[in-house]
Parts: structure tokens; sequence; C-alpha cells
């Protein structure tokens, strides 16, 4: 048995049941769980990353943000590295929006590599995302806007994946 391989599948598992319900934001009210599955897919495809605890919780990186699931219920599952990178990349929904935006800057540049590598894939495809079907109410100042704090974000992200952040890169110019 392929222990790497079984810890991604049952954390894809996880991942579309937790997320079963939900949609994405653009115009098409895609699944969310194309979510997750496109950061693994650009982790590993682009970024050449192939740790599965790291695929695992890119798989995993919403589900505690954005579902029931507590980080308890993760370690139990997955283990205390898997938990841990969510955890790093979760924000906490008891602040404000702005709040969220500004931690997320301030904090990049300390995080765990795992949590680098996860943090740069969710941008990633966030940014392409926002450039081939958008939310229906963003306009390009709002699609502009979003890809400079995501400059800021990343900005503390770089050194932990020369391809992830030009992909990065090339995300953002195909927006602004």
């Amino acid at each position: 048995m392929n222990s790497d391989l079984v810890l991604v599948l049952d954390a894809a598992a996880f991942a579309a049941d937790k997320h079963r319900r939900q949609r994405r934001k653009d115009a098409e009210a895609t699944p969310y769980i194309n979510h997750p599955l496109s950061l693994a897919t650009i982790l590993a495809r682009e970024g050449g990353v192939d740790d599965a605890r790291v695929i695992a919780a890119a798989l995993l990186h919403d589900t505690v943000e954005d579902t029931e699931t507590t980080p308890d219920e993760l370690e139990a599952r997955f283990g205390a590295e898997v938990a841990g990178i969510v955890a790093e990349v979760t924000d906490d929904k008891s602040l404000s929006k702005a709040e969220r935006k500004q931690l997320q800057v301030a904090r990049a540049a300390h995080k765990s590599t795992g949590a680098k590598l996860v943090k740069l894939a969710d941008k990633i495809a966030n940014l392409r995302d926002i450039a081939a079907s958008p939310p229906a109410d963003w306009d390009q100042a709002r699609k502009a806007e979003y890809v400079h704090w995501a400059d800021k974000v990343v900005a503390g992200l770089r050194g932990a994946n020369p391809a992830l952040e030009a992909a990065f890169d090339a995300a953002a110019a195909a927006i602004v």
C-alpha cells in the first residue's frame, strides 16, 4: 500500500464531502471542490511538489475556514503536520475581512514552507479564476485591487518555490 497516495486520496474525499454543498462565487457557480483540486494540481504539476502532506493540506485548506470541520478533526484523521499546515493558512472568520487580509500580508513570511506552498497555490488558483470567470459583480478595478493585495501576500512567500512564484507573476500579469 502506498501510504502517500492513500493520504492524498483520503484528503480529496474528505474535502469533497465537506464542500459538497458549496459553490464558488464565479458567474457559473462552479462546485467548490474544483478549487482545492486546482491547488493540488498546481503544486504537483507546476511547483514540482511531491510531499503528500503538503498536497493533502492543499486539498483540505478551506475545510476549517468554510465548513464545520475542526482542527482536532483534521489532526486525528490526517496527522499533526497536515493539520498544522491547514491551521497556518486558515483565516480567523471572527475578524473583519480587512483584518484577515492584513494578517495574511503580515504573517506570510513567517509561515512554514508547506504553508507557503499552499498559500502560493491558493493565490495562483484565485488569480486564474478571476481572469477566466470572475464574480459577476467584479469590475476591472476590483480585479486589480485583488491582484495588488495578493502580490503583497506573495511578497512574504517568495523564496519558497521559484516555479510557483513565476506562475503567480504570470497569473497576475494576465489580469492587470
